[in-house]
């Protein structure tokens, strides 16, 4: 029989903690608080969407301003927050210095710039310019945010403003801590499913990074996202380490590079709004490491462009990052030098990666056989299709650790999650907390780590490791030895060592087995032109004599 998957809601309470200083969440509890989070979400999307509905705004033209009032909503929250607290201890004006305000990690607004200012415009007044001069005023204080605010509200109409507005002003920051934050990223990701292709520039499925970051456990250290649009990385590695008890500002370090200028604004008012510190960077990653900081990063972590055309090779011939430039015209493996290259003596890297990649061949075999002799690659998991609001295909997830221990530093753990998976729809997937937990677990087991059950995963983990250690099991996980990998063609398919549980079939999908077909007609496409142009080459020199 195949292994069951499908996961039901946890009603179990959680047994006791086996972890110091680790705090453990009741199911039902956290269901409950999600359930209620879920509805707010849902009220607040559809005031959002009537700003849409009643504009002549396409979607990528409003995501943008209703982004900037959540940003403004969050803003004054905490600057009154703050206020309060400077009050108490401080007298007079010291109390409202700007700079005590920065100390304390929130924004110095000017009476003009907060959201209860606006909201409280009397009828007549022109809101959509208030709002563009609210923003003005946060940047010309706040010098990190420059250019990073949307200033396109007086082309709106003031009913549809005033609306949001009221309707933003009751979210109830009791629920949550980290509520603005939150509704940011439910926002982000409905915009992605509403824009299609253009979100993969941007957005990457929430579930997907928090399973690279519980992977990578960023705890403290300098993290590196060089494809990083609009900081999703960056916002789940500050909330592991939340979860874990510290404070993210005295654990993390961020740096971030970005392509385009739109995404880099994106990403400063999302961080804002989680109340990160971070620098943010515009620049092409195949050509300029923004930091100059190769081999100095703790933790890498991306979801870059795949399959990218027409990266000028003359321009990256010298660049330290690339060891070795591949003959095809693909850039997946100068991203994966990129991640390799930016690390420390001991750094992990997680990144997202096209299926393509893990079997390529020819010179970008070679670079991958020797990270793979070298050690450097600890783990390897399938992803199901319809993960992405962009394209149906499924991906892999790469894992990087250059300080791997003796006892792993041979062997490279193999997960095959292609059945692990939450339904959100019919054209879309996503893994829950408890599946998240799950996958990670088996890579914590395999580390020799205690596994962690904040989120709902011991009736899993007691069903498949019931000792807690960790075994290989048909249709899920695997260690394999480096030998055996070499011996495969360095293959890092996952699919070429996981065992097929007994009467397991893979379901057949016509749609992504056709875009998987496409993709590799692409690869030989390439190597076909490889071919030929190397044949060529040959011919030219004969003929030379």
């Amino acid at each position: 029989m195949p292994i069951e998957f499908t996961l039901k809601p946890a009603k179990q309470k959680q047994t006791k903690p086996t972890q110091k200083d680790t705090t453990y969440i009741e199911c039902d509890d956290y269901s409950k608080k999600n359930e209620e989070l879920q509805k707010l979400y849902t009220k607040l999307w559809e005031v959002a969407d009537d700003l849409r509905a009643n504009s002549k705004l396409r979607p990528n033209q409003y995501s943008t301003p209703v982004l900037g009032i959540i940003f403004l909503r969050y803003a004054d929250h905490r600057f009154k927050q703050t206020k309060k607290e400077l009050e108490k201890k401080y007298k007079g004006r010291r109390a409202l210095d700007k700079r005590r305000f920065q100390q304390a990690g929130a924004l110095y607004l000017d009476e003009k710039a907060r959201f209860s200012y606006l909201l409280n415009l009397p009828e007549g007044e022109n809101i959509g310019a208030a709002i563009d001069d609210a923003m003005k005023l946060i940047e010309f204080e706040n010098t990190d945010l420059k250019d990073a605010l949307p200033k396109n509200y007086s082309t709106m109409e003031d009913r549809i403003l005033v609306s949001i507005l009221k309707n933003f002003s009751i979210i109830p920051t009791e629920l949550d801590r980290d509520i603005f934050g939150k509704i940011y990223e439910y926002f982000l990701s409905k915009f992605a499913m509403s824009e299609g292709q253009r979100s993969g520039e941007f957005y990457t499925p929430t579930s997907l990074v928090r399973l690279i970051v519980e992977i990578l456990e960023p705890f403290n250290g300098k993290i590196l996202d060089p494809a990083c649009g609009s900081g999703g990385m960056f916002v789940q590695s500050a909330d592991f380490v939340k979860e874990h008890k510290l404070v993210p500002a005295r654990e993390i370090s961020i740096y971030g590079q970005e392509l385009a200028e739109q995404t880099v604004r994106l990403c400063k008012m999302n961080l804002a709004v989680h109340g990160i510190s971070a620098d943010i960077r515009q620049g092409n990653t195949y050509y300029r490491d923004a930091f100059d900081m190769i081999g100095k990063f703790d933790f890498v972590m991306a979801n870059p462009p795949f399959n990218v055309n027409n990266v000028d090779k003359s321009e990256i011939a010298d660049d330290p990052r690339y060891y070795s430039i591949p003959n095809v015209d693909n850039a997946n493996y100068l991203w994966i030098q990129i991640f390799h290259s930016m690390l420390n003596e001991s750094g992990r890297a997680g990144f997202v990666m096209a299926n393509s990649a893990k079997e390529a061949r020819y010179s970008e075999l070679e670079i991958r056989k020797k990270m793979i002799e070298d050690g450097d690659i600890d783990v390897i998991i399938s992803i199901a299709p319809n993960f992405f609001y962009t394209v149906p295909l499924p991906v892999t997830l790469w894992f990087i650790d250059k300080g791997k221990p003796d006892e792993t530093k041979k062997n490279v753990l193999f997960i095959d999650a292609r059945r692990i998976f939450s339904q959100v729809d019919r054209s879309h997937r996503e893994f829950t907390n408890q599946q998240i937990e799950f996958i990670s677990n088996i890579v914590r087991l395999y580390r020799n780590r205690t596994p962690e059950l904040l989120k709902c995963s011991s009736e899993l983990m007691e069903e498949h490791f019931p000792d807690m250690k960790y075994r290989d099991i048909d249709g899920l996980c695997k260690v394999v030895s480096i030998n055996d990998i070499i011996d495969k063609n360095s293959s890092l398919n996952p699919e070429r060592y996981i065992e097929v549980s007994n009467g397991e079939q893979d379901d057949f999908d016509f749609i992504t087995k056709l875009n998987e077909l496409y993709e590799k007609l692409n690869e030989l496409n390439q190597d076909a032109k490889l071919l030929e142009e190397t044949l060529m080459t040959s011919i030219s020199k004969l003929l030379d004599g």
